[in-house]
Parts: structure tokens; C-alpha cells; sequence
């Protein structure tokens, strides 16, 4: 027997003001993406959503339409045809002894680490019983194409790793692709969810306009829509907690719905005065 899933990977901002280095994922059996896709899209219409949607185009007059997409898109993470991970890495934590090298691809190094480790592919095939097939599509990568491509051959050498042989899990090189969000709904919904989690960690949702006490309509439509995914999320994690890491309660790595990663270097140092706790004193 055969499975074939699909990992949708996108990152967010690299640096805020308290965390930083956000990638989100979202992993979709091949037998019901088709359908996924085609349903997402016909709410995209029935909303007159035609254009690429994202958590940058939230505004105010919008924000009904988004609360319904990202509705939808919750039905189908509870029911567990779409699952999603989100990693993140708080700026207090500082990694020591760093290279020259290690620095200038801190970028592809902790994507590299959210693939690995975020979908839980140590429990993916627990019975044995199967081969697992990943195709993996990245929105488009920021940076050269040498220096992308040799990002793709680290993520195709996860073929390597024992993790991946006693779980039968494969990868072939031609599906290790980017691709353009605009094309991909599960794509954007996802980069939604990631842009949520980055404005309320970064107390994005605090900022005045300029030369003003007052927030503005996008920044106010934006906690709107926020506080909405959080409810959402809190249908799947009655606890849950933005900033740390997702418990698992009955579910595995690879079947939980929806998790966080708060990722903390082993070798890193701790700076109370990079911290939230600092800057409200």
C-alpha cells in the first residue's frame, strides 16, 4: 500500500521584536487535495475573493470575507484532512559560538529543521504497513538559485536519515519544487494562520499610527481576525498557549491537527532584557 501526502511550507518574518524565524506547513493526503482545493476556491469566488489571499491584504472591509475562508479551512484541519505545524524561535535565546556560515544560512539551516522535525514523520507509519510518498512544495525561496537548489538536495537527503527508512517514507527529487502561493490555496490559507501568530507574538496588534495614540482600521482588523483563529485553534486545544509549544494529549506527532514549535537552540544563551516581561517594567 501506498500513500502520497503533500507538504505545503511557507515562512513569515525573519526577525520581530520578540520572535522571529517563522515557517508554517501544512501536510494534505494526495486523495483528498483535489477536492480540498476545489472547495476552498469555490468559497474563494462565492466570497469575490479573486486574487491571492494573505495576512498582509487583511483590511477592514475584508475582514468578514476571511473569517469565512479560514472557517472553512478550520472544518477541514478539525476533521484532520489538513494539518498544520507552525515553528518559531523567541529572539531571548540567543545561539552561542556560531559560525560565519551558520549565520548567513541561519534561514535555510531552521527550515531545514521545521521539515524534519515539525510533521512528525518519526510516527507517520507506526504499523509498518505501508510506503509513504512526500511531495513538498515551497512558496518561492528567497534567495539564489545555487544556494536554493542545494537547500532542495539537504531535503532530499532526508532519504538518508534512519528516521525516514524504518518508516518507508521516500522522496523524490522532481517533487521537491517552489511553486507561487498565488496558485495554491491551502498555500494561502496557511500563510494566514502564520501571519496571525507573528502580529499577536510580536504585539504587531499594539502599533499606533504615526504621530497618534490611536491604532488603525487594518491593524484593528487584523486583532479581529486574530482573535478568531485563536478561538478556532482553542476548539482543537482548549489550553492552548500562542507562545510555547503544543501538547499532544491523545495525539501522536504525526496525527495532532495543529501544532506549535517554540524552537530554543541547545546551545543558546538567555537574555531577560530581550523578553516581554523586560519591556513592560
Amino acid at each position: 500500500m501506498r500513500e502520497e501526502y503533500i507538504i505545503y511550507c511557507d515562512e513569515s518574518a525573519k526577525k520581530g521584536k520578540f520572535f522571529g524565524n517563522f515557517y508554517g506547513g501544512a501536510i494534505v493526503n494526495s486523495k483528498v487535495v483535489d477536492n480540498l482545493n476545489k472547495i476552498l476556491n469555490l468559497k474563494k469566488q462565492e466570497l469575490n475573493l479573486f486574487g491571492e489571499i494573505k495576512w498582509s491584504k487583511v483590511t477592514e472591509s475584508y475582514l468578514d470575507k476571511y473569517i469565512n475562508i479560514i472557517d472553512l479551512f478550520f472544518d477541514y484541519i478539525k476533521n484532520g484532512d489538513i494539518k498544520i505545524r507552525i515553528m518559531f524561535k523567541p529572539v531571548c535565546f540567543v545561539e552561542k559560538n556560531l559560525t560565519d556560515n551558520q549565520i548567513d544560512n541561519e534561514y535555510y539551516l531552521l527550515h531545514y529543521q521545521f521539515v524534519k522535525w515539525a510533521f512528525g514523520f518519526e510516527n507517520s507509519n507506526l504499523n509498518k504497513d505501508k510506503e509513504i510518498s512526500l511531495r513538498f512544495y515551497f512558496d518561492k525561496l528567497p534567495n539564489t538559485p545555487s544556494r536554493n537548489h542545494t537547500f532542495k538536495d539537504f531535503v532530499y537527503d532526508l532519504n538518508k536519515l534512519n528516521m525516514f527508512k524504518e518508516n518507508n517514507i521516500k522522496i523524490e527529487k522532481e517533487n521537491i519544487t517552489e511553486v507561487i502561493s498565488h496558485e495554491h490555496v491551502i498555500l494561502q490559507c496557511m500563510d494566514i494562520i502564520l501571519g496571525s501568530i507573528n502580529f499577536r507574538l510580536n504585539d504587531l496588534n499594539k502599533e499606533k499610527l504615526p504621530n497618534s495614540n490611536k491604532r488603525g482600521k487594518k491593524t484593528i482588523a487584523k486583532e479581529k481576525l486574530y482573535k478568531h483563529i485563536l478561538k478556532q485553534i482553542k476548539h482543537i486545544h482548549p489550553h492552548f498557549n500562542i507562545g510555547i509549544s503544543t501538547g499532544l494529549h491523545e495525539w501522536n506527532t504525526w496525527t495532532i491537527p495543529y501544532r506549535h514549535w517554540r524552537f530554543v537552540p541547545n546551545d543558546s544563551q538567555y537574555y531577560i532584557k530581550l523578553t516581554k516581561r523586560k519591556w513592560q517594567q
